[in-house]
């Protein structure tokens, strides 16, 4: 009875691991299996990908999918959070009629392009018409590897805010309060997609043209918080408007036009440093306060 047992338990091994290599697509002999008879959780090891055998098609699929999708719905939610902040400032700043405050349509614009929802964005225009109470911040440090970085929030309640920054340093060894605006200067930034109106993709040679036919210093190529490649045009503040304009007259699709602070020395990290301020910069800008960070890594 122990032999015609083992047998057929060796009869049903062989039996599953021909059927899981007709399965992979693989010769049984091209793999280990290690099966257990008595157990419902069974694995195949096969050229160091590990397999579920048990799991049905519709877990395998939620497990890839769960994997693609969660990733780009937390990029998805921090674009959204970032605009409505940034929609909030606009109406604070030039009212939240979109005709007369200029920045205000070309947001709400930019939101449409990004399939934020519409409640969302009105949402967003309503906050923003009682952000009365809330105030502007720039903080200033040094993270890690002793670069500088400014970030630009706003609050409502700047204690709760900066006592939430220190937090953040003294977990990931960045510092506040040091006087480092000087390693930046004050631009206005005309931000505009790589493609035109026409859908067509605005070539370096191109954009550089463009750059100087609107009056710009200089056109970088920069990735915005949805990995899509964007023009960054440069300009003195005081024609920030001016350029804007010229730069939509000539067919480029204007994402934002806000000053920004550009770095004029830039700091080169090791890579252990680079990760480190990486995770650094993630944590400011995941903050619910938190407008921008400016940094100066090269």
């Amino acid at each position: 009875m122990a032999v015609a047992a083992a047998f057929s338990g060796r009869m049903k091994l062989q039996y599953q691991r021909s059927l899981l290599a007709s399965l992979l697509g693989i010769q049984a002999s091209s793999f280990r299996c290690d099966l257990s008879l008595d157990s419902s959780l069974q694995r195949v090891q096969y050229s160091g990908l590990h397999l579920s055998a048990a799991t049905s098609a519709g877990h395998n699929k939620w497990s890839k999918v769960k994997h693609i999708k969660g990733p780009r719905d937390e990029a998805r939610a921090r674009i959204f959070s970032k605009l409505s902040m940034m929609i909030r400032a606009a109406v604070r700043d030039g009212g939240a009629n979109a005709r007369s405050n200029a920045n205000l349509g070309r947001l709400i614009k930019w939101c449409q392009s990004e399939n934020m929802p519409k409640a969302s964005i009105e949402r967003a225009i309503k906050g923003g018409e009682k952000t009365k109470d809330m105030t502007y911040f720039l903080y200033e440090g040094r993270g890690p590897g002793h670069f500088a970085f400014l970030i630009e929030v706003l609050t409502e309640n700047n204690n709760r805010t900066r006592q939430d920054m220190r937090y953040i340093m003294n977990k990931t060894g960045g510092t506040l309060d040091e006087k480092i605006q000087f390693c930046f200067d004050k631009k206005g930034v005309v931000i505009a997609r790589q493609e035109d109106k026409e859908n067509k993709v605005v070539e370096p040679e191109r954009a550089l043209e463009l750059a100087i036919e609107a009056n710009a210093e200089d056109v970088q190529e920069a990735e915005e918080e949805d990995e899509k490649t964007a023009l960054k045009f440069i300009c003195d503040i005081t024609q920030l408007h001016a350029v804007g304009q010229k730069l939509d007259s000539l067919g480029l699709v204007i994402l934002s036009v806000a000053p920004e602070f550009i770095p004029n020395t830039m700091v080169r990290l090791s890579d252990d440093e680079m990760a480190q301020a990486d995770h650094f910069l993630q944590l400011l800008m995941n903050h619910q306060d938190v407008m921008r960070v400016y940094d100066n890594i090269s």
